[in-house]
């Protein structure tokens, strides 16, 4: 039977695979921040956000523990979520600047977002085995997103996750794999895809100025001309 998004998405959601990230999201909750105390958590792995259709997306590592763990959606209640998202507003692609709950209203046009794992790890890093268990959510993802023009990719991490994707599907891809950096492009022609590098917007990246709204401005704005083109 043909794989479908409400297909996918019943499966994320039912995931139990990894015992480590099971027990964190729940147990994230329990260690909340002072200012979050109290405050209910969706504790369960997060889908995608956006446009199914959409021509733009964006992939990065797994949910914050008090981000995105706690509100459902991805980048939405932390700190990367205000950078990710004035951006992505800048560019046209969100209807607002801010995400603060899944149902503040906030819409993307012609963008989605995911990530390659799709509950929060402890310390937000995943172990090699839960990157091995999740890898088929992300493929199913964009196997679905048959209208997607531009793949970026926030971090190392989510970078090395869609080159996966690519080699089992068979794509002419470039061997070794491009190097991972910030405004790093690669054009696949056959496949009339092209993948662009970003630095994550953690706070780490942020506030120590590895990553500025120009910087970040910049990727989306080559994304724009290439979906205009």
């Amino acid at each position: 039977m043909p794989d479908s998004w409400s297909s996918l998405e019943s499966d994320v959601l039912r995931c139990r695979k990894c015992p480590r990230l099971v027990r964190w999201r729940v147990e994230a909750s329990m260690h909340a921040p002072k200012a979050l105390r109290g405050s209910a958590y969706w504790s369960r792995p997060v889908l995608g956000f956006g446009e199914r259709s959409a021509r733009l997306i964006l992939v990065g590592l797994a949910p914050g523990a008090h981000g995105a763990n706690r509100t459902g959606r991805p980048f939405t209640g932390d700190g990367a979520g205000p950078f990710l998202y004035g951006a992505l507003h800048r560019a046209g692609f969100a209807s607002a600047a801010l995400s603060s709950a899944r149902d503040d209203g906030l819409t993307l046009r012609d963008a989605r977002v995911t990530n390659a794992v799709r509950c929060a790890p402890p310390g937000n890093l995943p172990t090699p085995a839960e990157f091995e268990h999740c890898s088929s959510f992300l493929a199913r993802e964009l196997d679905l997103a048959r209208h997607a023009r531009v793949i970026v990719c926030l971090g190392s991490h989510a970078w090395r996750a869609v080159w996966r994707w690519f080699r089992e599907r068979g794509a002419a891809v470039p061997r070794p794999a491009p190097k991972f950096g910030h405004g790093v492009e690669v054009d696949l022609a056959a496949s009339r895809l092209l993948v662009l590098g970003a630095f994550h917007p953690s706070q780490l990246n942020t506030r120590t100025g590895r990553l500025t709204a120009p910087m970040f401005d910049a990727v989306l704005r080559r994304a724009h001309e290439v979906l205009e083109s």
